[in-house]
């Protein structure tokens, strides 16, 4: 399940996060890629410990974890921290899988990655390339967003960055181990609240609502992994 959340910030929010970021101190984006990951992944990111990712980190995942969209399609139990990665002229990142098990910075503790999400904080006419491609069930799809617009889709897909051929591409990224680990429960969860939300802004009957409100929590109550 792939989910395209638009205005998660304003495009002058993204533009203030931006302007914060660039003064950073960005390193190798290769030092988090594991394995073979290293060898396709051509980027900068921030320090997972440095004082800005942690302070915009606060900021950000308290939107998530208050936005409606989000919690239905991701359904977030715990948040590994969040990554900042930029991808100047030439950078991109080769097709891969996030690792299942990530572990949190000076911590014996781990968070398990279910589900994936990148928000874009640059605008696309900034920037030429950097679609972020994701493998499906019925081929890839190429997402390039507008600044503040977020995609949210399962971990254990394949996908890529595509090179950057001009300009600086600004990433946020997001992972997160859900309440729900099986991404077609998920899925269906979903398009169950989805129309549950529709339904109830649509005024449909009251009780039938109540009904499709009980299937979805009974679902999530078989389903949950917490």
């Amino acid at each position: 399940m792939l989910v395209v959340i638009e205005n998660v910030l304003s495009a002058d929010e993204a533009g203030r996060l931006l302007a914060r970021l660039d003064d950073a101190d960005w390193g190798d984006g290769r030092v988090s890629a594991g394995g073979i990951a290293a060898d396709v992944k051509v980027s900068e990111q921030l320090d997972d410990s440095s004082e800005i990712a942690r302070q915009i980190s606060a900021e950000l995942v308290p939107r998530l974890t208050r936005h409606p969209k989000f919690v239905s399609a991701a359904l977030p139990h715990r948040f590994f921290p969040l990554r900042f990665g930029r991808y100047r002229e030439g950078g991109g990142y080769g097709t891969h899988v996030d690792g299942a098990i990530m572990s949190l910075p000076g911590s014996p503790d781990v968070v398990r990655s279910d589900v994936s999400a990148t928000l874009f904080l640059s605008p696309p006419g900034e920037y030429e390339g950097g679609e972020l491609a994701i493998e499906g069930e019925f081929g890839a799809t190429e997402v390039k967003l507008s600044a503040g617009d977020l995609v949210v889709y399962p971990s254990s897909s394949l996908h890529q960055v595509m090179r950057v051929t001009s300009g600086v591409r600004t990433v946020v990224l997001v992972w997160l181990q859900s309440m729900v680990r099986d991404a077609a429960q998920r899925g269906l969860l979903f398009d169950l609240d989805q129309s549950i939300q529709r339904l109830t802004n649509d005024g449909a009957d009251r009780d039938e609502i109540m009904r499709l409100t009980g299937v979805y929590h009974n679902l999530l109550r078989r389903w949950s992994d917490v």
